[in-house]
């Protein structure tokens, strides 16, 4: 029920917390009508200021919390809820993952139409912090000086940051090394205004077990000024530096890296490892962020996937073949598609690096490429599939349900379109088995989670 109040801007109003929303608001309902209120936990009592007003919502502003929540604990950093790189920093860590778990419970039943789903609880860190292991931080002149940081919500204002503390903390200190080269030499920040600039964003990768780092220097132009000693001065403040890119991206969008990159200094790629695997990453190449958490992710997709010897197996969407090849070890043979050909391309490099030899990579839509397999009459007994957050396509689960393998492994970054997903494989005739969420993201309200889907025998 709506209420047939009307609220206004920078109204006053006290109330009781009743949620957190899917992105991890509170939802404060007054007169059944929800505002959503960053920073504050279900239960508490709250004193807040309208700041907007739709026909359906509201947002307000927390002006004070007149009783907290047992859950809510000090936060690490008040800057990390500006930018929104933390914001679920108040909330204990044992809740987090207590709120991971429901809101993958209330996706399964909402949207996938699954009562009773067997969702397992969300499996956490040890320690949930310091676990990222890639930034890519914008450059902008703040105060007529170059900053490195992150936008503030919702705007497009550059926030100084030098410790993220989600983030590996040799990886924050080689982005305050780079930025303090950039300042010396007076580099121009990139302008999202006129389109001027040298810089736009600077990239660090390290490799958790090996430590290897990777710097890409997004740059608007084809070289920077002053560019072979920026190039001698990070080689000379990063001892761990194994390859220094500059990426081209002239570009007027959003999009972070441009489709240009130049090697430096050193290698195109730098190494790190997965379950004992040793993996090729580039610039552009995708690889999960949280090393220990994707290999308990990994674990519990081999886990569920149950291949034996025989087996074969698809993963789709495979990227540079994380997944794929800890599936080879187990499996007769693995074909691996993903959209992006330089991925493929170091699919079949990491593939070579492990000496596993029955894997076969294709580039190529997955809607497009698992037709294709099917009509050469190449059968699947599992399949996994981890695609991007808009889900599967329609086209794409009709071809691999009526290839019928018995068992469907959904690695997924999106539990709602997951969901939906696994509601049409489920009326194609599987049963939903089980659904694990992991969180990959602590003090953010973002979790994967791995779902077992089983063919119903005939």
């Amino acid at each position: 029920m709506t209420s047939l109040r009307k609220f206004k801007v920078n109204e006053e109003l006290v109330g009781v917390v009743d949620d957190l929303s899917s992105r991890g608001t509170g939802v404060l309902k007054i007169e059944g009508y929800p505002f959503f209120v960053e920073g504050v936990l279900p239960g508490e009592e709250v004193k807040v200021k309208v700041t907007k007003v739709t026909p359906k919502h509201g947002y307000a502003e927390a002006l004070e919390i007149l009783k907290e929540s047992s859950d809510r604990v000090e936060l690490k950093d008040p800057v990390g809820q500006l930018i929104g790189t933390m914001s679920l920093q108040h909330l204990n860590y044992p809740a987090q993952l207590d709120y991971k778990t429901n809101s993958v419970q209330q996706v399964f039943k909402r949207i996938g139409k699954f009562e009773g789903a067997n969702v397992k609880p969300t499996i956490g860190m040890e320690n949930p912090w310091e676990y990222r292991n890639k930034a890519q931080v914008p450059v902008r002149l703040v105060n007529g000086e170059l900053h490195t940081g992150f936008y503030k919500q919702g705007s497009h204002d550059l926030v100084p940051v030098e410790n993220f503390h989600i983030q590996d903390p040799v990886i924050d200190e080689t982005i305050v090394k780079v930025r303090d080269i950039l300042r010396k030499y007076r580099i121009e920040p990139y302008n999202e205004q006129n389109g001027q600039g040298d810089i736009r964003h600077v990239v660090v990768k390290r490799g958790y077990y090996t430590h290897e780092i990777m710097i890409v220097l997004v740059a608007n132009k084809d070289t920077l000024p002053h560019q072979e000693k920026i190039i001698e001065e990070i080689k000379k403040e990063v001892p761990e530096l194994v390859s220094l890119v500059l990426n081209i991206n002239k570009r007027n969008t959003n999009v972070i890296l441009g489709r240009e990159s130049h090697v430096l200094w050193g290698r195109s790629e730098y190494q790190d490892q997965i379950l004992g695997l040793t993996f090729s990453i580039s610039a552009q190449s995708f690889f999960q962020v949280n090393t220990l958490q994707a290999e308990r992710l990994y674990e519990e997709a081999l886990k569920v996937a149950d291949i034996s010897p025989d087996d074969i197996v698809m993963d789709a969407y495979c990227g540079i073949g994380s997944i794929t090849l800890c599936l080879a070890k187990h499996a007769k043979h693995v074909y691996g598609m993903e959209v992006v050909k330089e991925a493929i391309d170091m699919a079949k490099e990491n593939a070579k690096i492990n000496h596993l030899h029955n894997v076969t990579f294709e580039a190529g839509r997955a809607e497009d490429v698992l037709p294709r397999w099917d009509q050469e009459g190449i059968q699947f007994d599992v399949a996994v599939v981890d695609p991007p957050r808009k889900g599967l396509a329609t086209s794409f689960i009709d071809v691999l349900t009526k290839q019928q393998p018995k068992r469907i492994v959904y690695v997924s970054c999106n539990p709602a379109t997951c969901a939906r997903d696994c509601r049409l494989i489920a009326d194609q005739g599987y049963t939903l088995e089980s659904v694990q969420p992991v969180d990959l993201f602590p003090q953010t309200p973002h979790v994967e989670c791995i779902v077992l889907m089983e063919k119903v025998a005939d």
